[in-house]
């Protein structure tokens, strides 16, 4: 048996609830698979699309119809439980079409920051709504939001990027993996919070599920970290004509391909960093990188990148 965490993409999971419940049956065929194989998964995902349509939603109440304001951090431990209803549901149906007898959970997941962090300095990540450039000013002067232009779309929210440091509830998410369920934890990266004198409290920033993917794993001592995505490999010249797909990939080969600016920073590059923090804790780790639809094909050795020591 294999202790394994597997990270869904956001994308992955669609941009409604219509399109996010008929996604998450192929995820829950995927990963049923899996866990009939015998190994012991926990799942973690993001959720950049779902957590910006709620934000926009009540950011414009709050505008229109003069509800009130829900901070972000708030939206963040929204989409954890609306994505994890939907995943615990379509993993039951499925479980049940196999007589498969388990158990599943899902973990409304903080996850502590380094209010330090460098990250506070520079926001980052784009959230919410579009405005004009006095719609932002106004906003920006009344709220102390920062924001940036967009790719000539307008002007939107930035917020930090902090890199996570402890999973609050790792201690229930053990006890939970020890009695035999299924757990799905630290969706989106988890809700980001600060240790305070009073203590903790939750801070406007989005966190990198699969650096929060890989914190989780290894706290969990899982063998494996599997991140799941668009593509079935990673690869060098990505979308060039000399584009060469990888099937294994060391340690110091992918620090070398990091330093040869192989790896997109907005997409596969945080993907590949994970799994190198990952593999190289402990000795034997090993991460895996592939598509959704392909997970089996992956797992057999016939596609996929396989990153270890």
């Amino acid at each position: 048996m294999t202790k394994i965490v597997v990270a869904l993409g956001g994308n992955a999971l669609g941009k409604s609830p219509a399109e996010q419940l008929e996604l998450v049956k192929n995820t829950a065929a995927s990963l049923a698979g899996l866990i009939a194989a015998g190994n012991k998964v926990v799942i973690t995902h993001g959720n950049g699309p779902q957590v910006g349509v709620i934000n926009l939603g009540l950011d414009f109440a709050a505008e229109h119809d003069k509800t009130p304001l829900f901070p972000f951090p708030e939206c963040g431990a929204m989409s954890q439980g609306y994505i994890g209803y939907h995943l615990q549901q379509s993993l039951e149906n499925e479980f049940c079409k196999r007589k498969l007898n388990k158990k599943i959970v899902s973990v409304i997941t903080q996850t502590e920051v380094n209010a330090n962090d460098q990250a506070f300095d520079n926001p980052t990540k784009p959230v919410g709504n579009f405005y004009s450039r006095e719609e932002s000013k106004k906003i920006e002067n009344e709220k102390k939001f920062v924001f940036v232009e967009d790719a000539g779309r307008g002007y939107r929210r930035v917020v930090p990027s902090p890199l996570p440091k402890k999973i609050i509830e790792q201690d229930s998410i053990n006890d939970l993996i020890d009695t035999d369920n299924l757990v799905i934890a630290s969706g989106g990266g988890g809700v980001p919070v600060v240790k305070t004198e009073q203590g903790y409290q939750g801070v406007a920033a989005v966190i990198d599920k699969d650096m929060s993917a890989a914190l989780l794993a290894a706290n969990i001592e899982a063998e494996q970290l599997i991140i799941l995505t668009a593509v079935d490999n990673v690869s060098l010249d990505y979308g060039k004509t000399t584009e060469l797909p990888i099937n294994r990939l060391t340690v110091k080969e992918a620090k070398q391909y990091i330093s040869e600016n192989q790896f997109s920073p907005g997409s596969m590059l945080p993907k590949i960093e994970a799994c190198l923090e990952f593999v190289s804790g402990k000795k034997g780790r090993t991460a895996l990188i592939t598509s959704l639809g392909h997970l089996d094909s992956a797992i057999a050795g016939k596609i996929g990148t396989l990153i270890c020591e």
